[in-house]
């Protein structure tokens, strides 16, 4: 059974140790180990990818010792596995202005095409909150009156949810790394561009700037300080004819051709097509 732990605090000495020695002498294989030390912000990150020798009940024992262990090392520690229960996977759908990414993952939803749970919606502005409404999904408003997000309770609300994969699906918020490697290879995220050619908060105009004909979309992990040219899940692309405005290239793209996108790339991660190893997208051989 695999598991990930993630853990995230105050640098300091041995922090590792600990973590390690407990799931080896638990009879746990290593996949994966990443540890990253932020000098400028004095922050130890860790990513680790077991192979839990227990029964999924187990699971909860070793998030108990985790726990423990960040007690006394001041770490946020995160225990994870989409074998633990025997549920759909729970996601949290994070959103801003635009509605339709997270209409097309509830509509999914709603008719059997997509198998997991919307168990919470999250906004830093209240412009989808109807739209959790009409699908009777809870909604968190963490934005204060300048729509800037308060990123502690955004965590808060991810844990006590109980997500497995959380969507920013249009959320137009740039997330910590702390917060990243916190939920380290289970944020997909929705850029409304072509990557790696078009980053950033305009990738329409952009492209329209460079007279591309052909514009896109990319659902990709998301991995703090990386470009996301590994970690892309899914991209989809339209074309259109010379001399198309940018207005009806935008509509066009936002409407119809992102929400298919970021429901195709949720579909390959829930269906457990593909994983992230070592901040790459695999294809998860069948089991």
């Amino acid at each position: 059974m695999q598991v990930v732990i993630t853990a995230v605090g105050p640098d300091n000495v041995g922090l590792a140790d600990p973590i390690v020695h407990y799931v080896t002498g638990a009879g746990a294989n290593i996949h994966e180990i990443q540890m990253f030390d932020h000098d400028a912000e004095k922050q130890f990150s860790m990513h680790l990818r077991i192979e839990w020798p227990g029964v999924p009940s187990s699971v909860a024992q070793l998030r108990s010792a985790m726990d423990q262990i960040g007690a006394l090392k001041s770490l946020a520690i995160r225990v994870w596995s989409r074998d633990e229960h025997a549920r759909l996977p729970r996601l949290a759908i994070c959103t801003t202005y635009r509605p339709e990414p997270a209409l097309a993952i509830l509509r999914a939803i709603r008719d059997g095409r997509l198998k997991a749970e919307a168990a919470i919606m999250l906004g830093n502005r209240e412009a989808c909150r109807g739209v959790a409404e009409q699908f009777e999904v809870p909604f968190v408003n963490i934005g204060n009156a300048k729509g800037e997000p308060d990123d502690s309770q955004f965590v808060r609300v991810l844990d006590d949810a109980d997500v497995d994969y959380v969507l920013l699906a249009r959320y137009m918020r740039v997330l910590p790394p702390n917060v990243c490697w916190q939920f380290a290879g289970r944020i997909i995220n929705l850029h409304h561009g072509l990557l790696p050619p078009f980053p950033g908060f305009h990738p329409y105009e952009d492209a329209y700037a460079r007279r591309m004909l052909t514009f896109g979309a990319t659902v990709h992990f998301i991995v703090p300080e990386l470009d996301a040219g590994n970690q892309i899940i899914h991209q989809s692309t339209f074309t259109v004819p010379p001399g198309t405005p940018l207005a009806d290239i935008k509509r066009q793209g936002e409407t119809d051709h992102e929400p298919q996108c970021l429901l195709e790339g949720v579909r390959r991660v829930v269906d457990r097509e593909v994983e992230l190893h070592f901040q790459r997208v695999i294809r998860r051989k069948a089991d």
